[in-house]
């Protein structure tokens, strides 16, 4: 018997369920890096085009063929175009990968967070205390990885069990703007610290001496994963989308919302670590966030305060993004054994909690073991974001723009309001969107490869 689909209340509740899954741990770590690295302002400026251009176009498809065919991935591709139905497994494969090592990552901003509000700050300024911590090396309950990750799992599903308004809904109103009161307050109070200045003018001004194809293709890369793209979640979420909420509003305010977390994020981060080394130190993802960081925030006069409210917000961006992920497994279970979702929900969470094992364990009891020459998280990383998203993201331009035709997807967003920026969106899809994704892929590959560095 097949389950009646849930909906979201109303565009304001899907706007921020939606904006809640494009802001997590990439927004707060990676966005900032890669500003730094490559020219500061002129990223910037570089992402800003690409968001109100590129990821417009790749959200408003996916989120209206979510509402078109009120189905997940797997359905919604097939219903379609029944030859594309193998595009839905292979969309509902990148969830089911990342959501795993993306909470285990969870689980060491809560350990974070939770030493930071315990008054243990100054332990995690060691150069030694993060890498002890993942490779099992601290001892203890507390000490171990593995109740983390097991943790906040166990918070995720707790959310998504209760459904799409009163877990989903509920969870991200309330999240969702304590996330940006506490960006703007750590933001604030990092353009305070002597010094910091330069590092915001370097941020916010650009300078087209810095601009370079590499510079298009970091920016690009970062708001292909930045915004929850070809992963499914929008898809899922846009089949609880009411029909007659305006579509493209919506989208822009997502785009916004997401954008502006991602702005406020390099405010938080770069003037403080330029201040703190001259911007030496702004180093990629899990060093910048859980090593770099927080020695700026032990040196720093009340900065046991901020660091806690910083992985506050860490820890918020984070739960609203895995929310999104269990929640598009757990449709696609749904959707394809017509289960409850209770029982859904339970068998999905000890399912990421079996496969999150090897991610979690990766860098101690089972550092030994390699594949492709990484880590078990860098692996499914490299995977998930590098080969299969681009991948879905391609096929579904082919499929939308060349063999459905784009007014299968302007029909279903001109039913709920204008699509004032309809021209723009069927170039992108048919014709730039593809390429940019061609050349994502390829940089990830040669990124990997030694080729390039980004």
């Amino acid at each position: 018997m097949k389950h009646e689909r849930s909906s979201f209340s109303g565009r304001i509740g899907f706007v921020l369920a939606a904006a809640g899954s494009a802001v997590g741990l990439g927004n707060i770590w990676r966005f900032p890096y890669l500003a730094a690295k490559y020219g500061g302002g002129i990223f910037l400026l570089v992402y800003l085009i690409l968001a109100v251009t590129f990821g417009f176009a790749l959200m408003i498809t996916e989120i209206s063929l979510g509402r078109k065919t009120g189905l997940s991935c797997i359905g919604a591709y097939k219903a379609l175009n029944s030859k594309f139905r193998f595009l839905g497994w292979l969309a509902s494969l990148v969830p089911i990968i990342i959501t795993p090592y993306y909470c285990v990552i969870g689980g060491w901003v809560i350990k974070y967070f939770f030493e930071f509000l315990r008054g243990q700050a100054a332990a995690t300024t060691s150069d030694t205390y993060f890498t002890n911590f993942i490779s099992v090396s601290e001892g203890g309950l507390l000490g171990n990885p593995l109740f983390w990750f097991i943790l906040f799992v166990v918070f995720t599903a707790g959310v998504v069990l209760f459904g799409v308004q009163k877990g989903i809904e509920k969870a991200s109103r309330i999240m969702m703007p304590l996330l940006v009161v506490l960006s703007i307050f750590v933001a604030v109070f990092s353009l305070t610290i002597p010094g910091a200045i330069e590092g915001l003018k370097y941020y916010l001004l650009p300078d087209f001496k810095d601009f370079s194809t590499t510079t298009v293709l970091a920016a690009m890369g970062q708001l292909f994963y930045s915004m929850s793209l070809a992963m499914g979640i929008m898809i899922t979420y846009g089949s609880y989308m009411k029909k007659e909420d305006d579509l493209e509003k919506s989208v822009n305010q997502i785009e916004i919302f997401d954008t502006a977390i991602a702005f406020i994020a390099g405010l938080m981060i770069i003037p403080a670590v330029f201040a703190f080394s001259g911007g030496a130190d702004i180093n990629a993802g899990p060093g910048l966030m859980f090593v770099t960081l927080p020695k700026v925030f032990g040196a720093m006069k009340g900065g046991a305060v901020i660091g806690m409210a910083f992985f506050l917000l860490v820890l918020f961006a984070a739960l609203t993004s895995s929310i999104s992920l269990m929640e598009t497994v757990v449709s696609i279970f749904r959707d394809r054994l017509h289960w409850e979702r209770r029982m859904a929900t339970l068998v999905v969470a000890v399912c990421i909690i079996l496969l999150g094992l090897l991610s979690c364990l990766g860098y101690g009891p089972l550092s030994g073991i390699k594949l492709l020459g990484m880590e078990f998280l860098d692996f499914f990383d490299f995977i998930s974001n590098s080969i299969l998203m681009p991948i879905v993201a391609l096929l579904t331009c082919i499929l939308v723009g060349h063999v459905v035709g784009t007014k299968a997807i302007s029909d279903e967003v001109e039913s709920s309001g204008k699509f004032k920026r309809k021209k723009l969106f069927q170039v992108m899809i048919r014709w730039i969107a593809p390429i940019c994704v061609v050349v994502i892929l390829l940089g990830e590959i040669l990124k990997v490869l030694g080729v390039i560095s980004i």
